[in-house]
């Protein structure tokens, strides 16, 4: 894929975005106590039907993959990070819940996730929550012309380290547009100056992943990743685009 995207797949590219925050933004408000996590789901693919658009994730096969995700939501409680699969489960107080997102806008793709509390969590899982999202905007100011994913990278790193938690490992960001994972692969970490340079016309998707706990991780038997001691996670993502003046969030 190209790294610099052209005017027509940016516009593409853009309207997936605007409906991707739309529906993620609709999708938070029902993520209650006693919200199925089907529910959820269901919601999403009808939301996306409605718009024109289809499930970037459902039927994605990623590298390594046992089978094709057979569903357009992640949705990832507590100790799983990425990659949770909706299933029977009413939602607790106390859980904090990751919706992971990507839609298809007649060929440009968009990505998004953010971490949701459920009732009363406590003040640790409030501040990685409050931490990851905040890494998530300070490695944003870093993408510009000129800098780095190096720069991106530790600027996440530093946040989130610096917040008292732990990056995981393993798990990155990247480019997108054209397929739901393109070069570069942005890591959570990073020396700054180093990595690929950022032009105008990239497309990335920013994605700070951190726990309470250990940055040690596991994937379990579904394919989704855990931490490895148990411990809570939060994840943040949007997709940027590089312009000459900065990042433009396409996802906010």
């Amino acid at each position: 894929m190209a790294l610099i995207k052209t005017a027509e797949q940016i516009d593409r590219i853009k309207q997936s975005a605007k409906l991707l925050a739309s529906i993620l933004k609709y999708l938070h408000r029902i993520a209650n106590v006693g919200t199925n996590l089907l529910e959820l789901e269901s919601l999403a693919r009808r939301e996306i039907a409605a718009a024109g658009a289809t499930p970037a994730f459902l039927g994605y096969n990623q590298d390594g993959a046992a089978e094709p995700f057979p569903f357009a939501l992640c949705a990832s409680l507590n100790n799983v990070i990425v990659h949770g699969r909706p299933h029977d489960y009413l939602l607790r107080s106390g859980d904090i819940l990751k919706l992971d997102l990507g839609i298809n806008w007649r060929g440009g793709i968009s990505d998004a996730a953010i971490s949701i509390p459920i009732g009363e969590i406590t003040q640790t899982d409030k501040k990685l929550i409050r931490i990851t999202q905040e890494s998530l905007w300070m490695g944003i100011k870093k993408a510009r012309p000129g800098r780095t994913t190096g720069d991106i990278g530790h600027a996440i790193e530093n946040t989130i380290i610096g917040g008292g938690f732990f990056v995981v490992d393993g798990l990155t960001g990247h480019g997108v547009g054209e397929k739901v994972h393109e070069e570069p692969t942005i890591y959570n970490f990073g020396e700054s100056g180093r990595g690929v340079e950022l032009r105008p016309g990239m497309v990335l998707a920013l994605e700070p992943m951190a726990a309470t706990g250990s940055s040690k991780i596991k994937q379990l038997p579904d394919e989704s990743y855990a931490t490895y001691d148990g411990s809570n996670s939060a994840h943040f993502e949007h997709t940027v685009l590089i312009t000459k003046k900065g990042a433009v969030v396409l996802t906010g």
